[in-house]
């Protein structure tokens, strides 16, 4: 038998429209025409449903120990809040283009009101420059169009690696071609000097990970040992994420 689906709230901004919708025990942040941003699992808000979202997760387990992140779209805060429950992190700042969007996500998706969490309102491309520098820098701007100009943008992405602190990691939720590479990975290539990993997802997106530096590489058998660790606290395992990554293609 289908689960009903049940409207919890609508709301239209400057953007368009929000809805977030319940199906048994999850829960949905769709932008416009039934484009899903988010899932939550009521019963869990740090459970992260999709690989892409574990596989971005996966991207924190790079640094040895962070303290500091900035997320550029923060959405129902799914990754945000599973971030804060399992890596070290001391200070997590989240630029939101949406007003409502925190708003919703804290009153319907289980995003909890974190002393660590500082949540800005405005474009990431205009307060990207005035955010602090970070050990983990996650990038997922998407509309209900796809993935926003930002995702394309030289300059953009280039002030993105030079935010993050020395060992830090920048971490992008890259939209997918029909090759199974990420959009644009001639630019991204030429921007990143092809120092980068990559992690197709079942979704059909690619997860990039880009280090700070070109000295810096990943260490995978560090990231399979934090992986193991944290595994029975997740409640999944990312070894087949760990093992689907691959050199800039």
């Amino acid at each position: 038998m289908d689960k009903q689906e049940v409207l919890l709230a609508e709301v239209h901004d400057a953007f368009g429209l929000i809805r977030v919708l319940e199906v048994g025990e999850y829960r949905f942040l769709e932008f416009g025409a039934a484009v899903e941003q988010s899932c939550v699992f009521t019963r869990d808000p740090s459970w992260l449903e999709y690989d892409y979202t574990r596989a971005m997760l996966m991207g924190g387990l790079l640094h040895a120990a962070p303290e500091t992140a900035l997320f550029l779209g923060l959405g129902a805060g799914t990754l945000t809040q599973a971030c804060l429950e399992f890596l070290p992190l001391e200070d997590v700042e989240a630029i939101e283009l949406r007003p409502d969007v925190p708003e919703l996500a804290m009153r319907y998706m289980g995003l909890q009101n974190d002393s660590r969490l500082y949540i800005r309102i405005g474009d990431a491309v205009e307060l990207l420059d005035s955010a602090e520098t970070a050990d983990l820098l996650f990038v997922d701007l998407y509309t209900d169009l796809g993935p926003a100009a930002a995702h394309l943008a030289w300059r953009f992405l280039e002030r993105c690696q030079q935010k993050l602190n020395p060992d830090g990691w920048l971490v992008i939720n890259q939209w997918g071609t029909d090759e199974d590479k990420p959009l644009g990975a001639a630019l991204l290539r030429g921007l990143f000097h092809r120092h980068y990993w990559e992690c197709p997802v079942k979704e059909g997106n690619v997860v990039l990970f880009v280090p700070a530096d070109l000295e810096q590489t990943l260490d995978e058998a560090s990231l399979r040992e934090r992986a193991a660790t944290l595994a029975p606290r997740l409640g999944y395992s990312l070894e087949s994420l760990i093992g689907a990554l691959r050199p800039a293609s």
